[in-house]
């Protein structure tokens, strides 16, 4: 029997979305799908991610979503965006029948209007306004199938993990999590400078190892600066992507999920340049972390840079908005201009680091 992995979760017998499940679970059953997760109550880490979409023939999101659901999900989108081979076929519903997705669907169309998201997400991350028409849209996908994310490989990955020590006057390494397509020159110039300034100051320099984009811009201004760069990328995301000159350190990971997962282990604090869908799973991620007082994110602060547009727009503001409603105060701040940025990051990195020279 296929295996559809069924996300949410049920709070008690009085949980408003628990009849809607029950119906769910039932139609999916009659239709022939073997369910994981029916009960809602497995958990899924960085490190297991990766293994539960490759058992998985399909993926259902159901009402009352959270902000583990919305990870989840930007997670196979990005998994569909970067061609994971393990995703190839497999379609996502999301059952949005209390409309508590609109919001994260918000945001993925104003990263559309803005540039760093090429695909209309609807095309992969399929709706439906009731358990029938997940039924419906799942018998769809399997004989029309997905659609072409429009990326194509630029070369063969035959990279390979190599490690230079941490200076020993380091203060600290920021990790810059943004995006690798956004090629618009100012947004460019102030990666290089961000990056530039973390060497400036004695900050090592954590990036998704991207060549293109803000990404690599921001490496380029380490790089340039003779700080010390490090970065984490996979297999297939280099094939589309390359990656830049001049790294310190370099850790190839099998998957996205860990990659996330040795650049927060090897960070002292996050910077959120403006970015793409990966940049928004990448955020959900330390936001989870935070909830869950994971040791690898204790002491380490989140700076968000709401930075303003040409046409007066702040690239994350429906993003902001989305999370005041998820996360607590303090667990991130916004930094609304490039020179605010290093100072916030200093404000919150732990007694390690001294105060601006």
């Amino acid at each position: 029997m296929p295996k559809v992995r069924l996300s949410g979760t049920v709070h008690g017998t009085d949980d408003p979305g628990r009849a809607v499940r029950a119906k769910l679970l039932y139609l999916l059953f009659n239709a022939g799908w073997d369910i994981y997760n029916s009960n809602g109550d497995q958990r899924i880490t960085l490190s297991n991610i990766e293994k539960k979409i490759i058992e998985s023939e399909a993926f259902v999101f159901t009402p009352g979503a959270t902000l583990e659901d919305m990870f989840k999900a930007i997670s196979i989108f990005v998994g569909y965006q970067t061609i994971d081979r393990n995703l190839a076929g497999k379609p996502t519903v999301i059952l949005n029948s209390d409309l508590s997705w609109d919001p994260f669907f918000a945001v993925l169309d104003h990263l559309n209007k803005m540039g760093t998201i090429k695909q209309d997400h609807r095309d992969f991350l399929l709706t439906a306004d009731g358990p029938e028409t997940v039924l419906e849209t799942l018998e769809m996908v399997r004989l029309k199938g997905l659609p072409d994310a429009g990326r194509e490989k630029i070369g063969e990955s035959k990279s390979t993990s190599f490690e230079e020590p941490v200076p020993d006057d380091y203060i600290g390494n920021v990790c810059v999590f943004c995006s690798a397509t956004l090629e618009e020159s100012s947004y460019l110039a102030d990666g290089r400078s961000l990056g530039r300034q973390l060497a400036e100051n004695n900050i090592g320099c954590v990036s998704g190892a991207g060549r293109s984009g803000i990404m690599g811009a921001v490496v380029e201004g380490s790089v340039g600066a003779g700080g010390w760069t490090a970065g984490s990328n996979v297999p297939h995301i280099i094939e589309l992507e390359g990656l830049p000159d001049g790294l310190s350190s370099f850790w190839l990971r099998p998957d996205i999920y860990t990659r996330m997962e040795v650049m927060i282990e090897n960070s002292d604090a996050f910077v959120i340049f403006p970015g793409g869908a990966g940049t928004v799973q990448e955020l959900l991620a330390l936001m989870i972390f935070k909830h869950q007082k994971n040791p690898l994110m204790a002491g380490k602060p989140v700076v968000l840079f709401n930075r303003l547009n040409p046409q007066g727009v702040r690239f994350w503001a429906p993003l902001i908005e989305l999370l005041n409603g998820l996360c607590r105060p303090g667990d991130f701040v916004v930094a609304e201009n490039l020179d605010e940025i290093l100072p916030a990051v200093r404000a919150g990195m732990n007694a390690k680091v001294p105060a601006e020279a």
